[in-house]
């Protein structure tokens, strides 16, 4: 078991990032009084804030601004970090089973980023590829809880994938290897991650490129859609 690895300076936890919440999944009822928690200013580790907004007992948050990927919209670090900041939102949500309303933004042509991304929550609104209606469907379609996910256990990691309809699954007993993925998870420059991790990482597509940064695909399971034994 390694020790708990806090982002450097310049990664994406120094980007603030707004948005809205309500106490219920329905727009109904978050009309109700009482229901709206109004907007937070998340400008701390993600994975705390959401933390703090389960704990404030938020079941739908909207993200404002579009997600976007193309790669001009992540060519300065402070962009690509606010980008990486407003995705880890969406994965740390998603584990929750919080219903996250966001927005997506792929480069022309890219059929296939959306496939990496098959296990959160899927966006209200895909926007670049040409056929971008037809992959938000099959991304709704296909779409459930702990379709790609990580887990820690004594002495070890386990990354469990099902986004490409097999179960494919991983143990990581190197120490270096938690490392990585800790670095990863707020996303890092590349040169911070050990090398070797990051390779095999990127092979198995667990690792998502945005502008020079390197981030984390999988979500720490937080809620088990039915029995461990199961998953």
């Amino acid at each position: 078991m390694t020790s708990t690895v806090h982002p450097p300076a310049g990664t994406a936890d120094d980007v603030p990032l707004t948005v809205t919440a309500w106490r219920d999944y329905d727009p109904d009822a978050c009309a109700l009084p009482g229901m709206a928690l109004g907007s937070h200013r998340l400008s701390g580790p993600m994975s705390e804030e959401t933390d703090r907004l389960w704990g404030l007992g938020a079941r739908r948050v909207v993200v404002p601004r579009t997600v976007d990927l193309t790669p001009a919209a992540n060519a300065g670090a402070a962009a690509a970090r606010g980008t990486v900041r407003s995705l880890c939102l969406v994965r740390d949500l998603t584990a929750r089973a919080v219903l996250v309303e966001w927005r997506l933004r792929l480069a022309p042509g890219d059929d296939e980023t959306w496939k990496l991304l098959s296990h959160l929550q899927p966006p209200q609104r895909l926007e670049g590829p040409e056929h971008a209606e037809d992959h938000l469907l099959a991304w709704r379609n296909s779409h459930y809880l702990c379709k790609c996910l990580w887990r820690q256990g004594p002495g070890f990691l386990q990354i469990r994938d099902r986004r490409w309809g097999d179960l494919r699954r991983f143990t990581c007993d190197e120490p270096h290897y938690h490392d990585a993925i800790a670095r990863l998870d707020h996303g890092a420059p590349a040169a911070d991650v050990p090398p070797d991790a990051l390779a095999d990482f990127t092979e198995e597509h667990l690792v998502l490129r945005v502008g020079d940064l390197a981030w984390w695909l999988p979500y720490r399971v937080k809620r088990w859609i039915q029995e461990a034994m199961a998953i």
